[in-house]
This record gives C-alpha cells, sequence and structure tokens, in this order.
C-alpha cells in the first residue's frame, strides 16, 4: 500500500475512533515527557517511546507546522525523523531521533511545531474473532516541538516573570492581556485574580515570543483595578507546572 493512501487510511481510522468511542480509547505507546525542546546547537534530540501493552503496535512519526490535519505525506517541515515507520514489541523501547536539516527559522526567538506520533494497533487474532465485524482505532499524540536558537538571551523557565499584564475589554467584560518581551514560548494554563475576595480566573493559552494573548475571563469581575495581583500557572521545559506572579498595570 503507497504512502498517501496508507495515511488517508489512518486518518480516516483516527477520526472514526475520536467520533465513534470518545473517552474509551487511550494510548498504549507512551511518549516520555510532554513537550520536547530542540536547542539548535545540538542537532538533534531524542524522543523515547515505550509499548505499554501486551501486543506490539505499529507507529508512525512525523513533525508539522501546526496543522491538526496534517499527514506525513503532506508536511514540509525543517526536520528528520528516523525511523519514521516502526514496530514496536511489548513492554520495549524506541528511540526516536530528530533532526534538522538546516532550518532556516529566525535567529532571534523559538520557533514551534508539532511531533505526531500515530499508534495502530494490529489486527486481533483468535476464534473468538473470527466472523465479527471489528474497528480498529489508531490514536495520534501531538505534543509542542521548541526550536530554540543558540544564544537566546534570558533563561526560558524564568521567562514567564517578565510577562506584563493589563486589562482589555472584549465586549462582555474585561479580559486580561498578556504581552511577552522574551524570546521563548510561554503557556499558560490558568491566570487567577481576587476581587472582593472572590476568585476569577480566565482561559489557558500560549503568548508567542514578543507577542501578545488576551485571556478572557470564564466568569467576568465587576472591576479590575491597576495593580491587583495575578497568579498563573505556566508549563516549563520540563512538562512541570510551575507558579508566577504578576499584577496588572495601569
Amino acid at each position: 500500500m503507497n504512502g498517501p493512501i496508507r495515511s488517508l487510511l489512518v486518518a480516516t481510522l483516527l477520526v472514526f475512533g475520536s467520533t465513534l468511542f470518545p473517552g474509551q480509547a487511550h494510548a498504549n505507546v507512551i511518549i516520555a515527557g510532554t513537550r520536547v525542546v530542540f536547542p539548535a546547537q545540538d542537532g538533534e534530540v531524542t524522543v523515547r517511546l515505550t509499548n505499554d501493552n501486551t501486543v506490539p503496535a505499529l507507529v508512525e512519526a512525523w513533525i508539522d507546522n501546526g496543522d491538526p490535519h496534517s499527514t506525513p505525506d503532506k508536511v514540509h517541515t525543517p526536520f528528520l525523523i528516523t525511523p519514521p515507520l516502526f514496530r514496536i514489541d511489548p513492554h520495549q523501547d524506541q528511540d526516536l531521533r530528530i533532526l534538522a536539516a538546516s532550518p532556516n527559522l529566525p535567529a532571534d526567538r523559538e520557533s514551534i511545531f508539532w511531533l505526531n506520533v500515530l499508534e495502530v494497533p494490529p489486527k486481533p487474532t483468535g476464534e473468538q474473532y473470527k466472523g465479527k465485524n471489528l474497528l480498529q482505532v489508531a490514536l495520534r499524540s501531538r505534543l509542542k516541538l521548541f526550536y530554540r536558537p543558540a544564544g537566546l538571551p534570558g533563561d526560558a523557565n524564568k521567562a514567564p516573570g517578565s510577562l506584563t499584564w493589563k486589562v482589555v475589554s472584549d465586549g462582555k467584560g474585561y479580559a486580561l492581556e498578556a504581552h511577552n518581551p522574551t524570546p521563548y514560548h510561554i503557556t499558560v494554563t490558568q491566570t487567577t485574580v481576587q476581587v472582593g475576595g472572590k476568585p476569577y480566573n480566565t482561559e489557558a493559552g500560549m503568548v508567542d515570543p514578543f507577542g501578545t494573548l488576551r485571556l478572557a475571563f470564564k466568569q467576568a469581575p465587576a472591576q479590575l483595578p491597576a495593580g491587583t495581583a495575578i497568579n498563573f500557572d505556566i508549563i516549563n521545559d520540563y512538562g512541570a507546572v510551575a507558579v508566577f506572579k504578576g499584577t496588572v498595570s495601569p
């Protein structure tokens, strides 16, 4: 079966699986970590996969620019993955090597891509399956991949402390707007302010390098004066949650 046809079938299985069995399927191929940081000076990074099941799994891996509907035959990124298609036996590990192939990317900030790991289970065998219609579910995991140029100033894990915050109107009340003056991506998982002794939380989001992100409140407070304290959680390079503090600017 050629690459494009096989990828289309896999994508179809993935769609059917997520549509027909929401919340029931779970990946047996475990990825070490929840994100990948690629230091440019290293030239390559390694991601470890483990098959936590009692049966083998077929795995396909590729990197895209942010399109969740991407397929391996239609992506064009400055990275190579080896091996791109492989089998993992039960309770065995497999290392994915990700190499940068002369990337023409900004040198003054991080660039973001997505690592896709698609797991296709083997066809069930045995007398109990004969004569039965079966639906195999292919499961895909997507992880953020941060390409980090050499020599960027500052510390990525301290960058969230540099965020500045202001109050803006979003048509339904107030929202918080975060500005990122650093060359690093900052993933904010929760932001909380206390107004009148009551906590108010915003939506989550990621602030691009030198960019701005508007975070709407799930339930907007009546007012949010300058100087209001902000507590916010971020995801650091190690995939762990770290807590930072800020204030609303005038």
